[in-house]
């Protein structure tokens, strides 16, 4: 069997990282960029970090801050016209997986136009041409949309979120600085903490896992489990430490896939727009507990990776149930709903749901085949 590996040309980690977006920019010939980002990151300091960089290095650039959590086929649109209207070189997104996603969207359709209604980016689209160069920022530790080659899109019109996977679409560089992410509120550390958690673990234990994507996902369920409720408290090296388990996290899935728990998480965001991280999180562990017999000894290693007392000891059966129990605790603490129903989910909706469930391009990266039936039982158990 042949497996590949993408990952990004260039990473920069630590805190100041950004600062070396700069030289990057300069030796790579470019002459003006589009920033992509919100407003939200503008209105609070956090994006103009790095814009004013860029003024005090006098690069050329506009903004585009029309960003949207779930970004949806418009906002694509509406960044590509920026985009040519700017007649920029390159893009610098900054933020979250909306504004990388978006950048992504973007870099693909400029430079494959045929592919400009987006709708027809959905799965593995067959682009002939790699996006215009982005230099991505991440404003948030869970997402990894700087390292991976995956992007989501919402489809507002049929209620759905489609997910796009191009290895014409990973950035070029990334600078991945703990001080982009300090002025995270609690609520978003976690919800995107709980996203990577989830990245980790599905990755590792997806149909696709290999021996080099396994040490990848097991590092990070380390580093984001004793990391995760420091960076949710605000903890400077709790949240770089989380920089780097989400990217590693993100090393890993992009190039195996993930499972049930993004599958059936998609369509709640865009059915509810709720946080993509949250519906994960809250999830998690009813789907490991559904998955658990089809993994072999890999709880053992999650509980191992999360310092679980006697994990290598214990019988298979018992360590399986202490690594869910110890990812729902983990969940609870940081202050994730237990239930869908807090969500705003309609038990009405579900059969619905669960349909758009089956057919997302994660669920059949799942170990356990899921029918559409047991994807109904799983949501009506979280009501």
């Amino acid at each position: 069997m042949v497996n590949r590996m993408i990952l990004n040309e260039t990473s920069y980690f630590g805190k100041g990282a950004i600062k070396e977006i700069v030289s990057e920019f300069k030796q790579r010939n470019f002459q003006k960029a589009l920033v992509i980002t919100d407003k939200e990151l503008i209105k609070f300091g956090v994006a103009t970090k790095v814009i004013s960089l860029l003024d005090t290095a006098k690069i050329s650039y506009e903004v585009y801050d029309g960003i949207v959590p779930n970004p949806t086929i418009q906002v694509v649109k509406e960044g590509v016209v920026a985009f040519k209207k700017a007649e920029a070189d390159c893009i610098i997104a900054i933020g979250g997986g909306s504004p990388i996603d978006t950048a992504k969207a973007v870099g693909i359709i400029v430079a494959n136009p045929e592919f400009e209604d987006v709708l027809s980016l959905e799965g593995t689209a067959a682009t002939k041409n790699p996006s215009v160069p982005i230099l991505a920022v991440p404003t948030t530790s869970g997402t990894a949309a700087e390292v991976t080659i995956n992007y989501v899109i919402t489809d507002e019109v049929n209620h759905r979120k489609f997910v796009c996977v191009d290895p014409h679409d990973i950035p070029i560089v990334a600078f991945v600085d703990s001080d982009m992410m300090m002025g995270m509120p609690e609520s978003l550390a976690a919800a995107t903490g709980m996203d990577a958690m989830t990245h980790a673990i599905e990755g590792f234990i997806t149909k696709g896992a290999w021996e080099l994507t396994d040490m990848l996902h097991i590092k990070a369920i380390e580093l984001i489990g004793r990391s995760l409720r420091d960076s949710v408290a605000g903890n400077q090296i709790g949240r770089e430490e989380m920089a780097l388990g989400q990217y590693i996290a993100g090393m890993g899935f992009s190039n195996v896939g993930l499972g049930l728990v993004h599958g059936m998480a998609h369509p709640l965001s865009a059915w509810y727009n709720i946080p993509h991280g949250v519906a994960c999180a809250s999830l998690l562990p009813t789907v490991m507990a559904f998955n658990k017999d089809y993994t072999g000894e890999k709880y053992r290693e999650i509980a191992r990776a999360l310092r679980l007392k006697d994990a290598e000891i214990l019988p298979l059966n018992v360590v399986r149930e202490a690594a869910i129990t110890a990812i729902s605790q983990l969940s609870k603490e940081v202050g994730i709903p237990s239930t869908i129903s807090e969500l705003g989910v309609k038990a009405a909706d579900i059969p619905a749901i669960a349909e758009d469930a089956f057919r997302d391009v994660c669920t059949p990266g799942n170990p356990r085949e899921a029918s559409v039936s047991e994807i109904i039982d799983l949501y009506q158990s979280l009501l």
